[in-house]
C-alpha cells in the first residue's frame, strides 16, 4: 500500500516559556501526525519556575507525540533556544525530549563538532574560525554576568548584563545532549539539504540560513543602523573584536577577579565614574556577542502544498541578507502563510524587506488566505523602550496585528505550567 504522499494539515503549538522559543509542529497524515520540535529555552520563565516549567511542557511534549519525534531543530545555542535540552537531574527535560526518539537533530553549520571537510560543505577552517570566535564570546558573556553580580553597575545596565551574559554562556549541558541525542545529525547551511525528506513526505524544507563563511562573511559583522531594514534605529554600538588560534581555548578580554575588589576611599568618585564607563562599554560588547551568535541561526521555510511556513529562528540582517539578496528565495517568501516572528519581536529580526515581500498579510480582519504570525516573547527581559530597542519592538508588534492573525505567548494567562498557544492551517 502506498504511504502518504503529503499532510492534510500543520498544528503550530507555542509554549508559554517566557522569553525563549518552544514550538511544537505536527504534519497531519491519514494514519499519524509526524512531529518536530523546534527549540526549548528559555531565560525567564512568568512564574520563575523555569525547571519546573521546562520539565512539564517535555512531559506534554512526550504525550502529545505519543513519546515519537521525528526531528529536532536547534536553530542556535542561546540558552533561550536550548536550555531544555539540559538532561541534568532525575527529571531533566532533556532527558525526557531524548526518550522520544528522534531520528534527526537540525542544528546550524557551526554546531558541526567534526568540522567537516566536505568541499561542498563549510571547511574545516571556517568552521573552527567560527567556533573559536564562538568561545571567545562566550568567556566574555561570563565575563558579563560578573560584572551584573558585583554590585558596582548602575541599575539599569545591570539587569542587562545579567541576560544577556547568561543567555550567552555555553549551555555546555544542554548543546552535549543534543549532539549525543537523535539517530542522525545534520548540520545545515544555505542553500543545504535539511535531511527531513524522508520524515516528512510531501514536504519540501528549504534552509535559508545562516550562510556559510564560503557564501559570504556578513554574519561575522553586525551593522549598527539600517533605516530601511530596522523597525528603529539604535545609536551606536561596540563591535566585538576576537583573534583565535584554532585549537586554542580563548583568553578572557577582562580579570574576572578585578570587579571584586574594593575601592580606596580616596579613589570612590574616580572608581564611580569608571565603574560606570565599564559597564557601559561591557554591555556594548556584550549586545555585539548576542547578535553575532543569532546571525548563526537556521532559517528554515517549510512547504506543503499551499503552505509556506517561515521559522527564522533568531536571524538578524546579516544572516538574512544573504537569502535576501536571492530572486528564488523570495519568491518563496513572497508566498509565506504562517511566520513564526523572528527573535522574539526585536526590531532588526524582522527585515522591513522580508515584511514588505509578505503576499498574504491584509489590513482585513477576515479571510482564510491571510497571513498568520506567532511570536514567543515576554516584555522587560532585554532593550529598552528609552532607546526604542524594547523586546518586543512595539512598532513592530503594531504592524503585526494590523496586518495578521497575530498570536503571542504573552496573552496566555493560564497558570499551567504546559500553557501553550496552537494554530491549525489546512494544507
Amino acid at each position: 500500500m502506498p504511504g502518504p504522499t503529503r499532510p492534510t494539515e500543520v498544528s503550530i503549538r507555542a509554549y508559554q516559556v517566557g522569553f525563549g522559543d518552544c514550538f511544537l509542529v505536527g504534519f497531519r497524515y491519514p494514519k499519524r501526525t509526524r512531529h518536530l520540535l523546534i527549540d526549548f529555552g528559555t531565560t525567564g520563565t512568568p512564574d520563575g519556575k523555569d525547571k519546573a516549567r521546562l520539565i512539564a511542557i517535555a512531559k506534554d511534549i512526550r504525550e502529545r507525540t505519543g513519546g515519537k519525534l521525528e526531528a529536532v531543530v536547534a536553530t542556535h545555542r542561546h540558552r533561550d533556544h536550548v536550555a531544555g535540552f539540559d538532561p541534568t537531574g532525575r527529571d531533566g527535560p532533556g532527558k525526557i525530549i531524548a526518550s522520544c526518539e528522534p531520528e534527526v537533530v537540525l542544528q546550524p553549520w557551526t554546531e558541526d563538532p567534526r568540522a567537516a571537510r566536505d568541499a561542498k560543505a563549510p571547511t574545516r577552517k571556517n568552521i573552527l574560525a567560527v567556533q573559536q570566535m564562538m568561545l571567545h564570546m562566550q568567556d566574555f558573556a561570563g565575563v558579563a554576568l560578573a560584572e551584573s553580580k558585583n554590585g558596582k553597575a548602575p541599575s539599569g545596565i545591570r539587569s542587562e548584563l545579567a541576560f544577556l551574559g547568561q543567555d550567552n554562556l555555553p549551555n555546555l549541558a544542554a548543546v552535549k545532549q543534543l549532539q549525543e541525542m537523535g539517530k542522525r545529525h545534520v548540520y545545515a547551511y544555505a542553500g543545504s539539504n535539511a535531511g527531513l525528506g524522508r520524515l516528512l513526505p510531501g514536504v519540501k524544507v528549504h534552509v535559508l540560513g545562516p550562510p556559510t563563511l564560503e557564501q559570504t562573511d556578513t554574519i561575522l559583522k553586525q551593522r549598527s543602523s539600517d533605516p530601511d531594514e530596522f523597525w528603529q534605529l539604535q545609536a551606536g554600538f561596540w563591535r566585538l573584536q576576537a583573534s583565535a588560534t584554532p585549537g586554542k581555548r580563548a583568553t578572557p578580554i577582562f580579570d574576572a577577579s578585578l570587579v571584586d575588589r574594593r575601592p580606596s576611599p580616596e579613589a570612590r568618585w574616580f572608581i564611580r565614574r569608571a565603574a560606570r564607563a565599564r559597564a557601559e562599554q561591557t554591555l556594548q560588547l556584550v549586545r555585539s556577542v548576542d547578535r553575532t551568535l543569532n546571525n548563526t541561526s537556521l532559517i528554515l521555510l517549510f512547504e506543503v502544498g499551499r503552505l509556506r511556513l517561515l521559522f527564522p529562528g533568531d536571524a538578524q540582517i546579516e544572516n538574512w541578507s544573504y537569502a535576501l539578496d536571492q530572486e528564488k528565495v523570495r519568491a518563496l517568501l513572497r508566498d509565506v502563510n504562517f511566520y513564526k516572528v523572528g527573535h522574539h519581536g526585536s526590531r532588526n529580526a524582522t527585515p522591513r524587506s522580508l515584511w514588505d515581500s509578505f503576499a498574504h498579510k491584509s489590513a482585513k480582519k477576515t479571510g482564510s488566505g491571510r497571513l498568520t504570525s506567532m511570536v514567543s516573547t515576554m516584555a522587560g527581559k532585554h532593550g529598552s523602550p528609552e532607546r526604542k530597542t524594547e523586546v518586543p519592538r512595539q512598532t513592530l508588534v503594531r504592524a503585526l496585528r494590523r496586518y495578521s492573525d497575530y498570536r503571542s505567548t504573552e496573552s496566555i494567562r493560564s497558570k499551567k505550567l504546559d500553557a501553550s498557544r496552537e494554530v491549525v492551517l489546512q494544507c
